[in-house]
């Protein structure tokens, strides 16, 4: 059964399907709500039945991987961001090709935290063809870097990492 946690403010509504999606309460206390499943096929049901602003998804679903419930997803909303987490960022580009941001999660809770936020208030400067490209570790790596094209700059993609980031 599905449960619905909220916080405080920004009153932004985040569909998260997660095996285990307690281990996403970090996204709780940065005041997200979070609407969560356990399987993609009842996060599919949710997603029909409620109002989301974004979705986190786990890639390791099940019978119904993240890639499949990505892809229903972006037939019906194209435009609700969709940040997949997965254990390892090396996934059939199938699964990429209908998600926003990709987050490993080894990476972090606060990371993800910084992707979420930047799916949902950072707008490209540029209107860009296609679909955007899901970022890879060797991007996040060159964007932090170089801060060539980064949303954040060096030094909050450092604080980002250490879990000091305060938006």
């Amino acid at each position: 059964m599905p449960i619905y946690l909220t916080a405080m403010a920004p009153n932004t509504t985040l569909l998260c399907i997660h095996r285990d999606p307690a281990q996403l309460s970090l996204l709780l206390e940065h005041g997200y709500k979070l609407l969560t499943a356990t399987n993609g096929y009842e996060g599919l049901q949710l997603f029909m039945s409620r109002p989301v602003d974004a979705i986190v998804l786990e890639y390791q679903l099940g019978l119904l991987d993240g890639g499949v419930v990505a892809t229903e997803i972006k037939k019906v909303k194209p435009q609700v961001p969709i940040v997949m987490l997965a254990e390892d960022v090396d996934l059939p580009h199938d699964a990429l090709k209908a998600v926003d941001a990709l987050v490993a999660k080894s990476d972090g809770p606060h990371f993800l935290v910084a992707t979420v936020h930047s799916v949902l208030n950072v707008k490209p400067a540029q209107p860009h063809e296609g679909k955007p490209e899901a970022q890879t570790p060797a991007r996040r790596a060159q964007l932090a870097t170089d801060g060539m094209g980064a949303r954040f700059s060096p030094s909050m993609w450092r604080s980002i990492r250490n879990g000091t980031v305060q938006f």
